[in-house]
């Protein structure tokens, strides 16, 4: 008691100063609620893609037309990459050839 006689500025103050810190933490609550809510809605949009990409992948092993167009579509590609590294070795042999003859 004698100390609130003695002081009462530096204790309206200090009254001051913890108020600023209740409006301080009252911030920091709303702040950390709402990155906790942002962060549940990322979550859950990536569980969401997990479970759809587990979808996906129980879908492609248990269907046998899906896996036998997937192996025909591999199959195409690289008989195709095959043609394009042929033509590709012809074009530089005649560049090649062109060049020669040239000098």
């Amino acid at each position: 008691m004698k100390r609130h006689l003695e002081h009462p500025a530096s204790e309206m103050a200090e009254s001051e100063s913890q108020e600023g810190n209740y409006d301080n933490r009252g911030n920091k609550v709303e702040i950390f609620k709402t990155d906790m809510e942002e962060l549940m809605e990322k979550m859950e949009k990536q569980t969401v893609c997990a479970a759809q990409m587990a979808y996906d992948c129980v879908a492609i092993r248990t269907d046998p037309d899906l896996h036998n167009a997937m192996q025909h579509l591999k199959d195409v590609f690289l008989i195709c990459k095959e043609q394009m590294e042929k033509k590709w070795q012809d074009v530089l042999t005649e560049s090649r050839g062109d060049g020669q003859k040239k000098e």
